[in-house]
């Protein structure tokens, strides 16, 4: 047994690609079984990610999962920022730029609202739980634009660590929402062109929710909902903790 989980750990990084290939070959087979095609399996799968990650923090009363398990270790590396942010990159040389073009001011424009009506959502819920400080406002209504753009803008205007971590949680629990439920919806919206997913992009911003979500619709449609996505997550961390702050304070005070 020593001698397998060695073997494991020295090849990390293989054996998280090797799990997470078997996860999409199960969610594809339910897909297939359960729901005759109608939910799709990447989205079953990340389901079954998300219930194996809970496991394993679980068994192991860790803080990352499965990979807390010294077998399957590679998974931190591969689920971790480099992996992400390579992935995040790459998607754009898939894009077309004629089909960009033609996004025009729409395309921008939905960044824009995207990013202010998430903060505005967020700060007001914060507000609702009890929370009255600029500091705190902005960095959860940050926190409900990615789980990124919340401790970039917590970091800057100085929010207390606890305020910091549930920013992340809302951007997370928005991250998993927009996976499952983009394949679901996408028939509603008409969500099955480069410029609506541009749009849908732009909107709901969560670079890994809106990327899983567009793979398990379609994934001819990755590339451009990706794009919009990484940059309304810039937007909001050049936003977040500054002109949308600086309008928190006037309001509530510091």
């Amino acid at each position: 047994m020593d001698r397998f989980t060695s073997v494991f750990q020295d090849n990390g990084l293989l054996v998280a690609f090797g799990l997470v290939g078997a996860l999409m070959l199960v969610g594809g087979w339910l897909s297939r079984t359960l729901t005759r095609g109608r939910m799709q399996g990447s989205a079953i799968a990340i389901l079954l990610g998300l219930v194996l990650a809970y496991w394993g923090g679980t068994v192991t009363d860790g803080e990352h999962g499965l990979a807390d398990f010294s077998a399957l270790s590679g998974l931190s590396l591969m689920g971790g920022a480099m992996l992400r942010d390579f992935a995040i990159v790459s998607t754009a040389y898939g894009v077309d730029l004629k089909v960009i073009k033609r996004a025009g001011l729409s395309g921008g424009l939905s960044i824009l609202l995207g990013v202010l009506i998430s903060f505005v959502v967020g700060a007001v819920i914060a507000a609702f739980f009890g929370y009255t400080d600029a500091k705190s406002l902005a960095t959860i209504g940050a926190g409900a634009a990615t789980y990124i753009v919340g401790p970039v803008t917590g970091t800057a205007v100085g929010a207390s660590s606890d305020v910091i971590a549930l920013s992340v949680a809302a951007g997370l629990v928005k991250s998993v929402v927009v996976m499952v439920g983009t394949p679901l919806i996408a028939p509603l919206i008409g969500l099955n062109n480069p410029k609506s997913a541009m749009a849908f992009g732009g909107l709901l911003g969560t670079t890994s929710g809106v990327a899983g979500g567009l793979a398990a619709t379609d994934k001819r449609l990755v590339p451009y909902g990706a794009m919009t996505a990484t940059f309304y997550t810039g937007l909001g961390c050049l936003l977040g903790p500054s002109l949308l702050y600086m309008v928190l304070r006037a309001i509530v005070g510091g």
